[in-house]
């Protein structure tokens, strides 16, 4: 806020040098206070629109230096993250609408919300008149005009636009603009003066609205009056700060194909105007208020900034006789009979990123209590946690919606982060505040046994104590080294609290005790309120080998949390281990791009890449893993291993030759290197004898001779040199006796015949 007016008797505040209720220039020294942004329409019940004006954003110091204030770099939403060109500022006498009128299509009732004002037999509807069904009169003629002045201060350039609660108008502040610098402000009044709702609305508005101060949400300054035109009763109008840019309706219609025909806005854009309107959402919220209208109308893009307008339809949380405001299609179900909530609002935010990303023809008549399935819309189906936001955010029981503005533009963050990386292939890792980072690596094993469930399940990442859990405190003193004493722990804990009991089940999990950990969990509610009862469910299923519970499990915690990349390798695990491969490589994938900590994905995309016969895909995964991480070498020997994989097709000589290369240049003890060894000299002689197209002692091609592996030529004779050779290596390294002799037995068995 601003410093107080030193004018005697004024409660206005400097702002751009100026006190913004008497015009007062400030004193020196005395700094401005920082500016939101717009102005704009309302939006009833029935119908809706959109505010395409100018304006300034930022904040200013000063008498004259207007300096802007940013949360990022230059041009950048949606946390730094989207680059997107600025919207210019307009000059403001080009907003103004030259004949205003409002079409026809979009004239209704403001008390039953039937159509009115409509022509007949070609002669055109009445634009003021009396409602047939109720006789409530309406009109849709602006009751200012260039020219006037309201409250002898603010003077009416022209209309802007027309919404659901009124006419909006363009005015200059004379108090300011006659002191030297020029203040645009927009001035809100009703469609139908003598509609005691509308006018109930508009006055509630000015009583709270004014004391929101938000930098992405426009500014109130006044509550002016004026006498109305026909009968000369003093009228209300809101006073607001007034944005440039354009709206988002307005940027998504102007947004063309090389056709001519509108193409939805790009998806990280999408996502990145709900980033940045989100917490201005949750800070309406935080004071106990609710937005209730939010769609693409009521957002406007400025230079490097959004901006939500219109406040026409915002109440308290506890207003239960006010008249609700909506817009079909984007207002929640439950809206009628349930009433206005923060679940209603996020249901909104829902609805309007369906809008701007797809064609979502259809959104307020057949789809507007649903979305499409995602088979008939290629985004959905593309875009699996994209679709899973819309899905929760969308989602009929308010209950399973996001618990919040900031919940929700989390998820967004995550799902951003994601769809990025994918598009370029450029890591955007973050630190969650769900889970810990990847602390041991599934899959890893450098002795090339199968994954197993168990494994899987004690080295997902962890879910993150709650801190708001009244056995939080105790949790942080646990000594986890000790299972068997941290489960004592536990049970005798002070307070048996739901994170006690999360933390309980996984220390069973690991010590294999899974009754006991399922008989833990039964302490908490199966509702699916919460996501950590179905990620401790998923464990305890992966250690039984209960693939499909798994699955399920897993899938309800990346319903509920679509940004978070632990949720999605959990189910790409469970996926994998279910015979789902492309389920598993789809998801597995979209972790390693987004974060290249999770390298348990990274050999699980290879893994399945080698299942579908990519050899060459599964090696260049493998390959991305860095040699700064602990398991470089274990990726190496993974990439040796897949690059003679026997099912992803034919073999050639140069893949004996790049695999021999590889290991070569690994660092490993001679018992491994050795078993590696054995490997490929037993893959070259099978690859020997299918070439030679019969038992592998008979004739080699010429072409097969070409390159060496390990040092031995590719030929039978040298390969079983080379094969005997790494059997001894083996058998000098063994300590047991029996196995010693069986290893020395192998490599006799191998040894081509020789003339002595």
């Amino acid at each position: 806020m601003g410093e107080r007016c030193t004018r005697p008797g004024c409660t206005g505040t400097y702002v751009d040098g100026y006190c913004d209720e008497c015009g007062h220039k400030a004193p020196a020294g005395v700094s401005a206070a920082t500016v939101s942004a717009p102005g704009s329409p309302a939006t009833g019940a029935m119908t809706g629109s959109s505010v395409t004006g100018a304006g300034l954003s930022g904040s200013s110091t000063g008498t004259g230096t207007r300096s802007r204030t940013r949360t990022g770099s230059r041009g950048r939403l949606g946390g730094g993250l989207v680059v997107m060109p600025p919207v210019p500022l307009r000059d403001p006498a080009s907003a103004v609408k030259a004949n205003p009128s409002v079409p026809e299509s979009q004239r209704y009732c403001s008390k039953c919300g039937e159509p009115v004002g409509r022509g007949r037999d070609g002669q055109p509807g009445r634009s003021e008149g009396f409602c047939p069904r109720d006789g409530t009169p309406y009109s849709f003629v602006p009751q200012l005009h260039p020219g006037d002045r309201v409250d002898k201060r603010y003077e009416v350039l022209g209309a802007l636009a027309h919404g659901g609660l009124g006419w909006i108008y363009l005015a200059r502040d004379r108090n300011i603009s006659e002191s030297g610098a020029d203040r645009w402000v927009v001035l809100k009044g009703l469609i139908n003066t003598s509609d005691l709702d509308a006018m109930a609305a508009a006055m509630a508005e000015r009583r709270f609205l004014v004391e929101i101060d938000h930098p992405n949400i426009v500014k109130i300054h006044d509550l002016a009056q004026h006498p109305d035109p026909k009968t000369g009763e003093m009228k209300g109008y809101i006073v607001m700060e007034y944005v440039g840019g354009k709206s988002l309706k307005d940027l998504a219609l102007a947004n063309l194909g090389p056709d001519g025909r509108r193409v939805p806005l790009p998806l990280a854009h999408v996502l990145a105007y709900g980033i940045e309107v989100l917490p201005a959402l949750g800070y309406i919220h935080d004071r106990g208020l609710l937005f209730c209208d939010f769609k693409p109308d009521n957002v406007m893009h400025t230079e490097e900034r959004l901006k939500i307008i219109d406040l026409g339809a915002v109440r308290h949380v506890d207003d239960h006789t006010s008249p609700l405001w909506g817009t079909p299609g984007y207002q929640a179900p439950e809206l009628a009979t349930a009433g206005a909530s923060v679940a209603s609002d996020i249901y909104t935010v829902g609805r309007t990123l369906a809008v701007l990303s797809f064609d979502f023809s259809g959104f307020s008549s057949r789809y507007a209590d649903r979305l499409p399935d995602p088979a008939d819309i290629e985004l959905l189906r593309t875009q699996e946690s994209y679709y899973r936001v819309l899905r929760r955010s969308t989602h009929k029981d308010p209950g399973r919606r996001f618990f919040s503005a900031g919940d929700m533009g989390e998820q967004l963050v995550g799902v951003l982060r994601e769809i990025l990386s994918a598009e370029d292939g450029m890591p955007r890792p973050a630190a969650s505040t769900q889970f810990t980072p990847e602390h041991r690596a599934f899959g890893t094993a450098t002795t090339g046994e199968p994954l197993s469930g168990a494994a899987v399940a004690i080295a997902l990442p962890l879910p993150l104590v709650d801190p708001a859990d009244p056995a939080a405190g105790f949790l942080a003193t646990l000594n986890t080294a000790d299972l068997q004493a941290t489960v004592a722990a536990l049970r005798a804990a002070p307070q048996r609290t739901a994170e006690v009991v999360l933390q309980l089940v996984r220390a069973l999990v690991e010590l294999g005790d899974l009754a006991g950990a399922s008989a833990e969990l039964q302490v908490l509610p199966d509702d699916g309120s919460d996501w950590r009862r179905d990620w401790s469910a998923g464990l305890i299923w992966l250690a039984a080998g209960q693939w499909q519970q798994a699955i399920a499990a897993f899938d309800a915690v990346y319903d509920a949390l679509p940004g978070e990349p632990a949720a999605r390798l959990a189910l790409a695990a469970a996926c994998e281990l279910g015979g789902d491969v492309d389920g598993a490589a789809r998801r597995y994938e979209r972790v390693w791009r987004v974060d290249h900590g999770f390298v348990s994905a990274a050999f699980g995309l290879a893994r399945t890449r080698l299942a579908r016969g990519d050899r060459a895909g599964a090696v260049a995964v493998l390959d991305e893993v860095s040699d700064s991480s602990s398991h470089h070498v274990a990726a190496q020997i993974a990439a040796v291993r897949a690059t003679l994989h026997p099912g992803s097709g034919p073999l050639t000589a140069n893949d004996f030759v790049a695999s021999s290369g590889r290991l070569e240049r690994l660092r490993l003890d001679a018992e491994r290197r050795a078993r590696l060894a054995v490997e490929m000299f037993m893959a070259a002689l099978s690859w020997l004898s299918a070439t030679a197209g019969g038992p592998p002692r008979r004739p080699v091609p010429a072409q097969a001779a070409v390159g060496k592996l390990l040092g031995q030529s590719l030929t039978e004779r040298e390969v079983r040199f080379g094969l005997e050779r790494a059997y001894r290596v083996l058998a000098a390294q063994e300590t047991d006796p029996l196995t010693r002799y069986a290893l020395v037995d192998q490599a006799n068995a191998v040894r081509p015949r020789t003339v002595v």
